[in-house]
């Protein structure tokens, strides 16, 4: 299957135009015709090798959202024609107790990445979402609500599920206090969806004039965060607080926000770990936890969830020869709230 696409070569070059052949249509497969890729914080620190080694030439791109082109001669799940999101990873080994649970997320012999690494037969270079087409295990791809705006559902597919899925696992809703620090990428998707499960959502940002855009996501307050004394006032006030940015910060500060058996989840990830003491958590049997993205099954609950409330990501539209620009605007935090790539443009 012949593909157009954008690749960096090695970790110091900027993405470039790149064809390639994806593989052979297998059983279970369907092919997929891209229409929009989402632009992910991750893309850049693997194609700048941040994480450690990468593969090259790399493919980036895990927020992926079109049409199903072709079907492998096994494939129930999907047709031709219908909408299709692909996440973080492609495949996993299916047999381990975190995957026979749905959550493939945690699997114990490791999943597959979308990019950046090899399919599961150890040969074949996995190229992700930056790309007109793409290939994928029918099992490993959820449907998309057709009522939603495409360009804004790519990112549902990784910051989406980020969010949503800690949300859920901690049963924010109705009477719960649920506070979100940082409104970047993931922060503003935090909002939407708490808001929608009738949680009280409040907003914890170093950047001031993003209050009007909290508020008209949803969130009930702003809290500027630029002089910490600021949360004194908030003590033992939540029930649940999501970390999304990847910033160093005082931990402990926001730990002391939580009430009894409260929860501070940890999703961004900083450059040097966490300072706790022990005080903190043991004076109100509090919790800190992490969380990454979601099974495939709870991602297709969240893609339902979002088309019956109509929430997609605030994304800003792009051509693919705008992309290096996109990975530069998006160090700087200088996106509202995610790049999106028109796949027409490849």
């Amino acid at each position: 299957m012949k593909s157009r696409g954008l690749a960096v070569k090695d970790p110091k070059s900027a993405l470039e135009p790149f064809e390639f052949e994806r593989r052979e249509l297998r059983d279970n497969d369907v092919a997929i015709e891209i229409a929009y890729a989402g632009i992910c914080h991750s893309d850049i620190h693997q194609a700048r090798e941040e994480w450690g080694p990468s593969l090259y030439p790399m493919v980036p791109g895990h927020e992926i959202v079109g049409s199903v082109t072709g079907l492998g001669r096994a494939v129930t799940k999907f047709k031709v024609g219908d909408l299709i999101g692909v996440g973080v990873f492609i495949d996993s080994c299916r047999t381990c107790p975190s995957c026979l649970k749905g959550l493939q997320q945690y699997c114990e012999n490791g999943n597959t990445g979308t990019y950046n690494g090899y399919e599961r037969d150890g040969k074949t270079i996995a190229f992700g979402g930056y790309s007109n087409n793409f290939l994928i295990d029918a099992d490993f791809a959820v449907h998309v609500p057709k009522n939603l705006d495409l360009t804004g559902v790519a990112p549902l597919m990784c910051a989406g599920i980020t969010l949503y899925s800690p949300l859920k696992h901690w049963k924010a809703g109705k009477g719960t206090k649920v506070g979100i620090i940082g409104l970047g990428g993931l922060g503003h998707m935090g909002v939407k969806f708490a808001k929608a499960l009738g949680a009280d959502v409040t907003v914890f940002s170093h950047s001031p004039n993003k209050e009007s855009d909290a508020i008209a996501m949803g969130a009930d307050k702003f809290v500027v965060t630029k002089d910490i004394s600021a949360l004194k006032p908030l003590s033992r006030t939540f029930d649940l607080i999501l970390n999304t940015v990847s910033a160093e910060l005082d931990i402990s500060a926001y730990l002391n926000l939580l009430r009894l058996d409260g929860t501070l989840v940890v999703i961004g990830l900083p450059g040097k770990p966490y300072s706790v003491g022990a005080g903190v958590l043991l004076g109100a049997r509090r919790s800190m936890a992490g969380s990454q993205v979601g099974g495939i099954p709870e991602i297709q609950e969240m893609l339902d969830f979002c088309g019956t409330h109509n929430i997609t990501s605030d994304v800003e539209v792009i051509n693919a020869d705008y992309a290096n620009t996109a990975y530069e605007r998006t160090i700087a935090s200088d996106v509202k709230y995610r790049f999106v790539i028109d796949a027409r443009t490849f």
